[in-house]
């Protein structure tokens, strides 16, 4: 019978590609990890790795079986958690993802509140796109995630935290009036890359379908951009309050402002969920505080 240790492993090598790296992130050798792997196929007399010089891909048997592992993996975690909840042992570790376009506005604002609400806290924090926290929250590798609605998934709980209006950042050299988005020109709309949640929200708020342009990894890039006199750009409010920058002009759009919607989700099955629920509470209260 295939055993936890196994497909933990298998997942890491589905996610890093690499028997090093995988080995690496499960803080095992690298022949150890081979061999569990190995022992996994001879178990279920499938091939589920093909093996090469440059590094290691999973068969299509491999691929669904990871799929599957994930699934095992979060309810084993949310079984170590519901023992955890019932003994009264609430757990200290908490792993939250972020996606960039919020992670460093909003952590100096929370990091109190989780701190508040988990004694001894042990936080893990991931910030990466959208579609990557959503797998591995829905994997049991993430308690909870950070991002913008909508968030698709099966199995998933979201609770709005707040609203984050979009602001019109423009060269103040030539600044743009913030009148309706969907008149802006697109040729000179500056976003960040494909993948990002907020690209989209931004092509969805400008109503432009598609758009071959410059794609930023950051916020930071565009704002450098716009200084520079290259183009536009849509800001989340969030990101505007610690600009200073005397070559950026800002601008509020008139009523109903275009925003986007920060949302704290879960697993629905998990059994910190009354804690994650309270931790949301408190966020909310926290930014709206802020503001």
């Amino acid at each position: 019978m295939p055993t936890l240790r196994q497909l933990r492993y298998l997942t890491a090598l589905a996610d890093e590609r690499h028997f090093g790296r995988a080995a690496a992130a499960c803080h095992v050798t690298q022949p150890a990890l081979s061999m569990q792997i190995r022992d996994l196929e001879a178990e279920l007399n499938l091939v589920l790795v093909e093996r090469g010089r440059t590094g290691a891909s999973l068969t299509d048997e491999g691929v669904a079986l990871a799929e599957r592992a994930r699934a095992l993996i979060a309810g084993v975690r949310d079984l170590e958690d519901f023992a955890r909840e019932r003994r009264g042992a609430h757990s200290r570790r908490l792993s939250l993802g972020v996606i960039p376009s919020v992670a460093p506005y909003l952590l100096p604002t929370i990091l109190p509140v989780l701190q508040a609400a988990i004694p001894d806290l042990e936080l893990k924090v991931r910030e990466t796109q959208t579609a990557q926290l959503l797998t591995e929250l829905a994997a049991g590798e993430l308690d909870a995630v950070i991002a913008a609605l909508p968030l698709a998934g099966e199995g998933i709980e979201a609770a709005p935290l707040f609203d984050d209006p979009f602001l019109l950042a423009s060269p103040a050299a030539a600044p743009l009036a913030a009148e309706d988005p969907r008149s802006l020109p697109s040729e000179r709309l500056l976003l960040l890359e494909e993948g990002h949640c907020l690209r989209e929200q931004a092509l969805g708020v400008c109503a432009i379908s598609d758009l071959s342009t410059f794609g930023a990894t950051s916020l930071t890039t565009l704002l450098q951009l716009v200084a520079h006199g290259q183009g536009v750009t849509l800001l989340p409010q969030m990101a505007a309050r610690d600009i200073a920058d005397p070559r950026i002009a800002l601008a509020r759009f008139p009523e109903p402002q275009p925003k986007r919607t920060i949302a704290m989700a879960w697993r629905a099955a998990s059994a910190r969920k009354k804690q994650l629920k309270d931790i949301a509470g408190r966020i909310r209260t926290a930014v709206a505080h802020d503001d």
